[in-house]
């Protein structure tokens, strides 16, 4: 099986309310098999033509179907509303190696 992975690039607006967000998905993720790689962090873009990064989140699934699984999660519903409310971003999952 392949991994699946979940890449977000975020903007947070609000950042004292996004921790809220952080505390509560961290435990889900796990549940659902996933880990995180990256989360924030410095950065150097090296080239922008296409895309121009702010804050990236990797995160790591035993394959696609989890990854999708846990974003359609009714678990997860509530969360992502947190993370919509606070955040700004964009947000796919692709199948690894």
């Amino acid at each position: 099986m392949k991994p699946g992975y979940l890449l977000l690039d975020t903007v947070i607006d609000d950042p004292e309310t996004y921790e809220t967000y952080k505390a509560q998905v961290v435990p889900l993720v796990e549940a659902f098999g996933g880990e995180y790689l990256i989360r924030g962090g410095e950065m150097t873009v090296e080239q922008d033509e296409l895309w121009q990064p702010n804050r990236i989140v990797l995160l790591r699934f035993p394959s696609v179907d989890h990854a999708k699984a846990f974003l359609d999660s009714e678990a997860y519903a509530p969360v992502k509303a947190i993370r919509l409310r606070v955040s700004r971003a964009s947000a796919m999952v692709i199948e690894g190696l």
